[in-house]
């Protein structure tokens, strides 16, 4: 009778998002045992997402959370494309247009690469924003 819908994700999609939260959440906690205070996690725009903005001092964080289980592909850094940098740029904007003043602010990424134990690396200052 026409065309099917699936309402519950694949268990692949499930796995994915598992995934993806445990690295989220991962990350927060690295960067709160280094001194950052949580803002929020997972702000979404129709733009995009950005998946932990934090605090260090003045400064406003927005982080990039990869992980990546090997390095076939070039690893977690390699992942965060022109296309992505965008999205998370312009995400930022919407997200400080909702605060009061602006700001100083960076682009950072938590990479996680590996399975068991997973290595942890923290990129600060990823990209310029002109």
């Amino acid at each position: 009778m026409g065309d099917s819908f699936r309402s519950t994700p694949r268990s692949a999609d499930v796995r994915t998002i598992d995934a993806g939260a445990r690295a989220e959440s991962l990350a927060a906690e690295f960067l709160i045992a280094r001194g950052l205070v949580i803002v929020t996690r997972n702000f979404r725009t129709r733009l995009g997402e950005i998946d932990v903005i934090a605090r260090e001092r003045e400064t406003l964080v927005f982080v990039e959370v990869r992980k990546r289980r090997s390095d076939a592909y070039g690893g977690a850094a390699a992942s965060i494309t022109g296309a992505k940098r965008a999205r998370l740029i312009a995400t930022a904007q919407m997200y400080l247009a909702t605060l009061r003043r602006e700001p100083p602010c960076r682009f950072d990424a938590v990479l996680i690469d590996g399975a068991t134990p997973p290595q942890i690396e923290w990129q600060r200052d990823i990209f310029a924003v002109d």
